[in-house]
């Protein structure tokens, strides 16, 4: 078997988005934010199912998967595979954007629901080690969470490193899946026996999907490929512009301490040849030292080496 990257965007939607198997992200939803017992989700209406694009309507892609559970509840699901700047305030704005759009002009704001964003990042964010980070509006001094209703929950897969032996809980489960299922050939054992996963293999199963589809898949995978590329070069480039000019620098500051050095020698060979001329007349040590700067005993071993220090 081969399975698809759940990072890659068609993959992960097809995956998370698709309304015949809705179990499938109902359990991430509840392993991720840790619902269980009341707060356990058991259906969600998602907004915007899967459907395969077409390469030509392709722009930037940003995956957003947005479901509603039965309290209306709204959840955001994102992943991301590149650091591009300001996610934080992506984050915030689409939650935000989601929240506003539940009031219509007029209503009243206790029907105001909660919207929970689950960002999936294949790059590092925050200083802590943790791969799984909640982020919530605390009161700065009791750290009590008096305003509601915001909720964020951030997947930093590099910081994940579980092997499968690992894996303790079904939030590791979906965070090994998502990070590991393309380098896998085989269903895990510790996959098996649980249906929500069987399904996602079974889709990410790409001998399944229809020639559109894999074209899509190609297409994206190809698209950060290049910009992988694009990367790896600029990076290149500015190694070989900073070594060019380091050995600029370094040959500027070689020709400095040359002509400095230089110069230093050249005043020590003239206070010697004055110093010999004044020794050849004869004149007094003292006076020659003071003359030339020299020192009394470097004028004596240049009169005893015949001039020659």
């Amino acid at each position: 078997m081969k399975f698809a990257d759940p990072k890659n965007d068609l993959a992960f939607k097809k995956i998370f988005g698709n309304d015949n198997k809705k179990e499938i992200l109902i359990s991430f939803l509840n392993s991720i934010l840790d619902f269980k017992g009341d707060r356990e989700i058991i259906d969600v209406d998602i907004l915007n199912p899967y459907q395969a694009p077409k390469i030509e309507e392709l722009k930037e892609t940003i995956l957003d998967i947005q479901a509603t559970d039965r309290a209306n509840n709204r959840f955001i699901v994102e992943m991301q595979k590149n650091d591009k700047g300001n996610f934080d305030k992506r984050s915030l704005y689409y939650t935000s954007k989601a929240y506003v759009s539940q009031l219509d002009s007029g209503k009243n704001y206790k029907i105001l629901k909660s919207v929970y964003f689950i960002g999936i990042l294949n790059f590092n964010m925050f200083e802590s080690d943790s791969s799984i980070s909640r982020h919530l509006i605390l009161n700065k001094e009791t750290l009590k969470q008096e305003i509601k209703d915001f909720d964020f929950t951030f997947i930093e897969l590099k910081k994940f490193n579980k092997e499968l032996k690992e894996l303790n809980s079904i939030a590791d489960k979906w965070i090994y899946f998502i990070k590991n299922a393309n380098k896998l050939d085989l269903v895990p054992k510790e996959f098996e026996n649980i249906k929500e996963f069987r399904e996602a293999f079974e889709i990410a199963n790409s001998y399944g999907w229809n020639k559109k589809e894999l074209e899509i898949y190609d297409y994206m995978r190809l698209k950060e490929m290049d910009r992988v590329n694009e990367i790896d070069t600029a990076i290149n480039k500015g190694i070989e512009k900073g070594i060019e000019k380091g050995i600029e620098k370094g040959i500027e500051k070689g020709i400095e301490k040359g002509i400095e050095k230089g110069k230093k020698e050249g005043e020590k060979e003239a206070k010697i040849e004055i110093a010999k001329n004044l020794l050849k007349q004869n004149l007094d040590l003292n006076i020659i030292a003071t003359s030339t700067g020299l020192s009394i005993e470097k004028l004596e071993k240049l009169k005893d080496k015949k001039g020659v220090l």
